[in-house]
């Protein structure tokens, strides 16, 4: 019974995980600042656009870093 325990409680935090990444989806637009930050790098031509979110990446690894960490503790 050890593995399935081991096994729902994966389950269980990948479906966290989805309905964050999907809330992210639904609501991402509402939030002002994510993609817009200092340090995001956009550039746009005539027929070419780049864009590049840097601060938003190092911003959102540090806080899933964050709670990786406090799920890990034990």
């Amino acid at each position: 019974m050890g593995e399935f325990s081991a096994f729902g409680k994966i389950l269980i935090f990948f479906g966290i995980i989805m309905i964050v990444v999907g809330g992210l989806f639904l609501f991402g637009s509402k939030i002002p600042f994510i993609g817009r930050l200092p340090g995001d790098i956009a550039i746009q031509k005539k027929n070419f656009s780049f864009y590049f979110p840097i601060t938003t990446s190092i911003i959102i690894s540090i806080i899933l870093s964050f709670i990786m960490w406090l799920f890990s503790r034990r």
